[in-house]
């Protein structure tokens, strides 16, 4: 802590327990309320996006598995779909629904992961470890799918590469029963009827809907505001159009809405109910044929001559995801640019922790799920002139070899 004046500046990581990934947030108190926030990112950055334009299309989809290790299927998704609408790829029905089960999956090991840190913030450690547990079953699942519990490797530039056969369907079939008859009512009776959860989640990190709408939040932070939006609905891409899943907010819930942190959680709990319907109805609908479509021409022919930009846009499990590509008849993309959820969500912060108690921070900080790898980038920014330049990893490390 340092003080300036009456205030007093309380640096929140970029270690620090509350927080998945490293990134810091300074806040600004005024005795025990907080006053003013400051977010900076940068303790991650891998340069992923710069690397892309030194490597071929193909290549690019194995480091979009790689941005972030928690929704590694969503960015695939998404570059898929990117790089699907510029060749006018179409994709096998089957496929459709094998990427909508692969990607549920993923939305519930994301969110339950989130849910067992909220627990651990609330003291519930036992919680915690029952939240983690379930979340190694769903990763089970996954691995049953695609053969990796981390990084699948099973979505393709026109389909995937894996097929579900009868095994897979069973024990997907047993999963699902599982959890929505003996752990989500347990999950849902712990976060909506206990006074300890609702006492420290409830009035923290209040996001109203017009400042939800300000800062162009995305996914759970959104809807926790009461916004009633999904990619999956209201743009819906592959399989999506076709399945029936209700789009969650609080008011639904509760039947009114704060937008605060308990908003926020329960939102992602909800959510998880309606990802196993998803899974559950894209088994029964499930039809037979290929998994990949027809390629008249080979891929890498035809990725070579894209020219032109390209946008595919999924919803990742904390929100919308979007993928740009910009080409010019040359192997790769002359611009790769990855818009994370993270990205759209971190600086409403500055809304949501003001006016709250310094204890809440934790809190507030987690409910909004930040995945930094995700979205740490670097620019340079020249003081005196304000010009803006990048540099490359080499080029920092020949500067600090210089020094």
């Amino acid at each position: 802590m340092t003080e300036d004046k009456e205030f007093i500046r309380i640096p929140i990581g970029p270690i620090h327990p509350a927080l998945e990934e490293p990134f810091k947030v300074t806040i600004v108190t005024d005795g025990e309320e907080i006053v003013d926030v400051d977010v900076r990112f940068g303790y991650n950055y891998r340069g992923l996006e710069w690397i892309a334009q030194r490597r071929n299309f193909i290549n690019v989809m194995y480091m979009a598995e790689r941005v972030c290790g928690i929704c590694s299927f969503a960015h695939t998704y998404a570059y898929a779909i990117t790089v699907e609408n510029f060749i006018g790829q179409e994709i096998p029905e089957r496929a459709k629904y094998i990427r909508a089960i692969v990607a549920e999956l993923e939305r519930i090991h994301s969110h339950l992961l989130i849910t067992a840190v909220m627990a651990h913030n609330a003291g519930f450690d036992t919680w915690f470890m029952r939240l983690m547990q379930l979340r190694e079953k769903t990763m089970d699942m996954l691995e049953l799918i695609t053969g990796n519990r981390v990084n699948y490797g099973i979505m393709t530039i026109g389909g995937v590469r894996r097929d579900i056969g009868d095994k897979e369907k069973r024990m997907l079939t047993e999963y699902i029963d599982y959890m929505q008859r003996k752990v989500l009512p347990e999950i849902i009776d712990l976060f909506m009827y206990n006074k300890t959860i609702e006492n420290r989640f409830i009035g923290s990190g209040i996001l109203s809907k017009e400042d939800a709408r300000a800062y162009s939040v995305v996914g759970p932070v959104l809807r926790g505001s009461g916004i009633d939006h999904d990619i999956r609905r209201d743009f819906p891409y592959d399989a999506y159009g076709n399945l029936d899943f209700e789009v969650i907010t609080p008011k639904k819930i509760l039947g009114n809405v704060r937008g605060d942190s308990y908003d926020r959680t329960l939102v992602r709990i909800f959510e998880i109910v309606e990802s196993l319907k998803i899974i559950e109805e894209s088994l029964e609908r499930l039809p037979s044929g290929p998994i990949h479509g027809k390629q008249m021409i080979p891929l890498p022919i035809t990725l070579k001559r894209l020219s032109g930009r390209s946008i595919g846009r999924v919803e990742a499990p904390r929100g919308e995801l979007l993928h740009y590509i910009l080409a010019g008849n040359s192997e790769g993309p002359i611009r790769w640019k990855v818009r994370t959820p993270t990205e759209a969500n971190a600086y409403a912060l500055k809304v949501m922790l003001k006016g709250d108690q310094i204890a809440d921070a934790p809190v507030t900080i987690a409910s909004i799920d930040p995945c930094i790898s995700c979205c740490d980038r670097i620019t340079i920014i020249d003081t005196n002139t304000g010009e803006k330049y990048e540099k490359t990893f080499d080029e920092l490390l020949r500067l600090k070899s210089e020094r």
